[in-house]
């Protein structure tokens, strides 16, 4: 079964100015190519060709980056935002809601809240983190939600330097609070009825949203032990430019 992917890459990257001011993080070259492309190809790789990404400030360079996606072997959408970015709750409720729509969509705040258009899950991988996760592991996570066994599931990695007591704990397979926990790594898999009643115009995070699906035990976690870096700050663009610079 073809299962769908978003990708979040509406932020602003404040912390990374001057760079963007003129260039959305995501499309910051590093390893010889775009951010977002090294997500982009792992996706593709791992069989997921149908990809809406969210836009915002310079919409325009996306389009002339990503096109409809047949660079990659897959169906790219754009989801424009506009000017203030609606966060990651908000970011996917469009997304869904402009599925489809094709290069350079514009999605309307005031649209239906019923955007749950498909009853297959979907996967959200976020556009600045640079990781060699393979997508394709994530299939039985999107088949059990699929069966109605749970309706999301967490990629939680080690704890990062800038954030050391981490977000979530797995026990018993499920993601908690309680415990020893690791970091949210922003790739989760999701049923779209959990969005159906939120209205596309918000602008809001997943989380405190997502907090009382996982206090009802309805989400899956796993531990990734490999590479996970969210490229916030030019320094830390730099280092990753540098060290994959070096093994090409």
């Amino acid at each position: 079964m073809s299962y769908r992917a978003l990708i979040l890459a509406a932020g602003l990257g404040l912390r990374m100015r001057p760079l963007t001011d003129h260039v959305p993080k995501p499309l910051l070259p590093v390893g010889g190519k775009p951010l977002v492309f090294w997500q982009i190809e792992s996706l593709v790789r791992a069989g997921f060709l149908d990809i809406t990404i969210n836009t915002s400030v310079h919409h325009a360079q996306w389009i002339n980056a990503v096109g409809d996606g047949s660079q990659f072997g897959a169906h790219i959408s754009l989801v424009n935002e506009g000017d203030e970015p609606a966060e990651s709750l908000g970011g996917i409720c469009r997304m869904l809601a402009g599925h489809g729509a094709g290069v350079g969509a514009d999605i309307d705040a005031a649209v239906d809240a019923a955007v749950a258009t498909t009853r297959q899950p979907f996967l959200v991988a976020s556009g600045d983190v640079f990781t060699d996760f393979d997508y394709a592991t994530l299939m039985p996570a999107l088949e059990r939600i699929s069966s109605g066994a749970a309706d999301a599931h967490f990629v939680l990695a080690d704890n990062p330097p800038f954030h050391p007591t981490g977000d979530f704990a797995i026990r018993d397979g499920r993601a908690t609070r309680e415990g020893d926990r690791l970091n949210f790594s922003g790739i989760t898999c999701w049923h779209p009825k959990l969005f159906s009643d939120v209205p596309v115009g918000i602008h809001a995070r997943l989380f405190p949203w997502a907090d009382a699906i996982v206090a009802d035990n309805r989400v899956t976690a796993e531990h990734f032990r490999g590479i996970w870096e969210n490229v916030g700050t030019v320094e830390q663009l730099t280092s990753l430019d540098q060290r994959l610079s070096a093994k090409m």
